[in-house]
């Protein structure tokens, strides 16, 4: 093999070993699996309304309810598989951030529950936790100078 000496050739290297991603097979594995989580939080939120709860309240089953089973189905590494298989499809919002913050915590259970999952279980999310508080508070504070 020659060696390699410019950026044009590096990329033709990559391209040569790199696989072909079936881009629409993908698209479609995701809308339809995304669809599917969403459909699920649907027909929850019908039940509910259905047997005379508010709006607000069923709202806020639907949401436990997809947490709890995302959080549920990774625990059993199922989560994970539909990932693979759906992609995006599957980090409809609150199922994404559930397994982020369920995945690390089990990885690191065996360092035990303060330095493995309480340390750990933040890893992923951590990050996007402290940005959207930050930022809420910044424009909280913006809010209250100029006034609304």
């Amino acid at each position: 093999m020659k060696p390699i000496n410019t950026n044009s050739e590096y990329q033709e290297y990559v391209n040569q070993k790199s696989p072909n991603s079936p881009i629409l097979k993908n698209c479609f594995n995701s809308f339809w699996v995304g669809g599917f989580i969403c459909g699920i939080g649907q027909v929850i939120m019908e039940i509910c309304k259905y047997n005379g709860l508010s709006t607000e309240t069923s709202a806020t089953i639907v949401s436990v309810s997809l947490i709890f089973l995302s959080a549920f189905l990774t625990a059993l590494n199922v989560f994970n598989k539909i990932g693979k298989f759906a992609g995006a499809g599957s980090l409809v919002p609150i199922t994404g951030f559930a397994n982020s913050i369920v995945s690390p915590a089990m990885e690191y259970k065996s360092e035990g529950y303060v330095m493995g999952v309480g340390a750990k279980m933040f890893t992923v999310a951590g990050p996007v936790l402290v940005y959207g508080i930050s930022a809420s508070v910044l424009v909280g504070i913006i809010y209250f100078i100029f006034g609304g």
